[in-house]
């Protein structure tokens, strides 16, 4: 009898381990087509931007990073994020937030200057923290919401509504939009910064590679989950509210 009833226990414990299941994969079939709904159309572009990354960017990254000095890549780094923190000013003021703003400008003016035209970053040295605001955060704040996850050729991650932030920061990049350059001249330096960007993410690419069963859901929850802690400013809600 005892043992009669020791299976049935086990037999109760393991349908309801299979219900819990059932019901946690229910959930989150749910949650990946709320937050989801183009993953078909999301991962097919996901594979284009992986296939150009691995057979052209990231070499190029890589051949980069080997040929250029530390202090030079340092110095190029320093140089595309100081004129980005006259477009993170304009965004922290956007925001509501004018002791950020102000500190954005002082950090251009001066790594402007002392930092020789911003090849040094003389600012965070002083206290001048470095910010990371863009229009996706700023309508963001605004109470505009993510609409759904799109992935985008050539810059990966985004929503519905960063697509949109994204076409107004890139309408007004200093690099895309000055007169000052030539076509040629504008390809060069975007090339330039793009290689930059990809060598300082070496590292954590091979870290990613490393440790994502499934690359794709990673880089989205990682990305949905980022962009909600920048809008928030690193201290953002409950989910449920």
């Amino acid at each position: 009898m005892k043992s009669l009833i020791h299976h049935l226990y086990k037999a109760i414990i393991l349908v309801m381990v299979v219900m819990l299941g059932a019901c946690a994969t229910t959930q989150q079939n749910e949650r990946v087509a709320r937050i989801d709904p183009l993953e078909p159309m999301n991962r097919a572009v996901f594979t284009f931007n992986e296939n150009l990354d691995q057979y052209l960017v990231k070499p190029a990254a890589e051949a980069y990073k080997f040929v250029m000095p530390d202090a030079v890549r340092r110095g190029v780094t320093n140089f595309f994020s100081n004129i980005g923190d006259i477009f993170v000013a304009a965004n922290n003021l956007l925001q509501g937030k004018p002791k950020e703003a102000t500190s954005d400008i002082g950090r251009f003016l001066v790594n402007s200057t002392i930092g020789i035209l911003g090849l040094f970053d003389v600012a965070t040295d002083i206290g001048l923290d470095k910010h990371a605001e863009d229009f996706g955060q700023t309508m963001g704040v605004w109470g505009v919401s993510d609409g759904p996850y799109v992935v985008l050729p050539f810059f990966g991650p985004s929503t519905a509504r960063d697509t949109v932030g994204l076409a107004v920061d890139l309408k007004t990049d200093f690099v895309l939009n000055t007169n000052q350059l030539n076509s040629d001249e504008k390809l060069g330096v975007t090339a330039l910064r793009v290689l930059d960007r990809r060598a300082n993410l070496l590292d954590a690419g091979q870290l990613l590679e490393d440790a994502a069963f499934d690359k794709y859901s990673f880089l989205r929850d990682s990305y949905l989950q980022r962009r909600r802690n920048q809008i928030y400013d690193g201290d953002p809600p409950p989910l449920g509210d």
